[in-house]
């Protein structure tokens, strides 16, 4: 029998131990530990950059693989209607992504891909020179489609797809 053949059955036997005690379920997502003992690689942090916890629903970040999966975010602008623009929306929502890419430990420069969800397509224009200021060595390819309505009133929402960043 090899080494790693018994560390398995070992890691295996853990884990049903620590399963039985109702204690596999804390500590499996905090080390990034699969059924078996196998390291999946997967992080999945909360807007702070912390790991999330099992009754967390939607994790903001998600690293795998090298890559950074960031969730949609909206404005959820708390000012009057009368003051929302496309702009400042867009800007609000891009602030934020930056934020949570740079917790997943990449940049604007390492984004890939992005969808941006619209409220009118009428906004596109305005959104996309906001959008444009943020990526001034080219942007990630992107879609954007308008939709009848978005979580907290926000004109726009937006996820992303991005590379961590080489040290």
């Amino acid at each position: 029998m090899s080494l790693s053949c018994t560390r398995r059955i070992f890691a295996s036997r853990i884990a049903s131990v620590l399963s039985v005690l109702g204690l596999g379920a804390a500590v499996a997502p905090s080390v990034g530990l699969a059924q078996g003992g196998q390291d999946t690689g997967i992080r999945k942090l909360n807007g702070e950059g912390k790991p999330g916890s099992d009754k967390d629903v939607i994790m903001p970040v998600v690293v795998n693989n090298g890559l950074i999966y960031v969730a949609g975010i909206g404005a959820h602008d708390s000012r009057d209607q009368k003051e929302w623009t496309i702009e400042s929306h867009t800007k609000i929502v891009m602030d934020k992504l930056q934020k949570m890419v740079e917790i997943g430990g990449g940049t604007m420069d390492t984004v890939l891909q992005a969808n941006v969800f619209l409220v009118k397509i009428e906004h596109w224009d305005g959104m996309h020179k906001t959008f444009a200021t943020y990526f001034p060595h080219g942007g990630p390819s992107r879609t954007t489609v308008a939709v009848a309505a978005l979580p907290g009133d926000s004109l726009v929402e937006i996820n992303c797809i991005a590379a961590v960043a080489k040290k």
